[in-house]
């Protein structure tokens, strides 16, 4: 395993002063398993907001196919850091979830908590991963989640160099938002 360090930092606004932020995306350890799944508890959480999710019996809501992360070729979790201090997880995929094409990376999960959000963390976690795995990338976004739909447009469209546009589709009787692009 090894760790992507962004040698750049980004300057942030900490109540009254400008702090700078190293953001570190590192790859997932099975160690780091129970770290992950209570970084998708409150994925989950944020997430119920935008679709029907139901916590089980133990008051958790779960995450069916983490344990896939460490046993299948093609996925590849990661922890985000800024600054030293755990802030978010993505979890990437090989193979579209909309054509089935091999040849596609899936941004499948991206989180990041709500307190290091609007930070430039998110965008420059994302953009590291797809410097590290080059090749056409799609990220999905349900039409109702507003937020997670404008995060992306602007940091595809930075990282690529111009204005993306989703592509609208529809999948179980809910609407979705496809962003398609190459990562060099």
């Amino acid at each position: 395993m090894h760790q992507i360090k962004l040698t750049d930092s980004s300057i942030i606004m900490d109540s009254q002063y400008f702090i700078p932020v190293l953001v570190e995306i590192t790859p997932a350890s099975l160690e780091q398993e129970p770290i992950l799944a209570n970084l998708l508890e409150l994925y989950a959480h944020d997430f119920s907001e935008y679709m029907d999710l139901e916590l089980g019996p133990d008051g958790r809501f779960g995450y069916e196919h983490l344990s896939l992360y460490w046993k299948e070729d093609g996925r590849h979790p990661f922890l985000i850091k800024a600054s030293g201090n755990l802030a978010g997880f993505a979890l990437v995929c090989r193979g579209s979830q909309i054509s089935g094409d091999e040849n596609i990376l899936d941004m499948t999960e991206f989180f990041i908590i709500r307190g290091r959000r609007r930070l430039g963390i998110g965008m420059k976690a994302a953009q590291a991963i797809w410097r590290r795995f080059p090749g056409k990338w799609e990220v999905r976004v349900r039409d109702r989640n507003r937020g997670a739909k404008e995060f992306w447009t602007g940091t595809i469209t930075a990282f690529i160099g111009k204005t993306i546009h989703p592509i609208a589709f529809e999948k179980d009787g809910e609407l979705w938002h496809v962003f398609s692009f190459e990562s060099d």
